[in-house]
């Protein structure tokens, strides 16, 4: 049976923090091999958007509509600290499903698999959480500052990803405050909704 292709709508999505309205009035509309970025200055909403796109937190008005499945990556990488990176790894896999052939050596990590994550760099997590993320084999990839702790090459393995992804037909949505670099990429400005 063929998997219907993934999508997803926004559509006048609202949220709300505490008092305040973050945005009002945001739609958005993605289909298979697209990808967006949300751009905007700190607290303006991104994440809040993420999780709202994610299922993850209600939007104050508005509705999300999605077809296939969603993958996460924020600052929390849901590994366990104390656990050996390759340990966590393989729980979530249990979950999941493997890892795919050759994802911990791309992401160098295949020498890290017997450190504790809490040793870990900042930009070993993330790309850890990245080999989460892979073995998730989710359609919809919601990816919030993927790039803060990497050095420059591994920014540009991080931008490859997700352009194989977006190939193979996924869909990407990228809040980021560095330049990301992918063909086609659209650009959504969080300031144009901000109340």
């Amino acid at each position: 049976m063929t998997m219907p292709a993934p999508a997803l709508q926004a559509s006048d999505l609202a949220c709300r923090r505490g008092d305040r309205v973050l945005f009002a009035g945001l739609s958005l509309d993605l289909q298979a091999g697209e990808a967006l970025q949300l751009a905007g200055a700190n607290g303006i909403g991104k994440s809040s958007l993420m999780r709202i796109l994610g299922g993850l937190a209600l939007p104050y008005a508005g509705s999300v509509e999605r077809t296939g499945t969603v993958g996460l990556v924020d600052e929390r990488p849901a590994l366990d600290p104390a656990a050996p990176l390759g340990r966590s790894l393989t729980f979530w896999a249990s979950i999941d499903g493997p890892l795919p052939e050759g994802a911990l050596a791309r992401l160098g990590l295949a020498r890290l698999t017997d450190v504790p994550v809490r040793y870990l760099s900042t930009g070993q997590k993330k790309r850890a959480a990245l080999a989460r993320l892979l073995g998730q084999r989710a359609a919809i990839w919601l990816l919030d500052e993927p790039l803060n702790g990497l050095d420059t090459a591994a920014c540009a393995l991080v931008e490859q990803l997700v352009g194989e992804h977006c190939e193979g037909g996924g869909i990407a949505v990228i809040a980021s405050h560095q330049t990301f670099t992918l063909p086609a990429l659209k650009r959504l400005d969080m300031a144009e909704f901000a109340r």
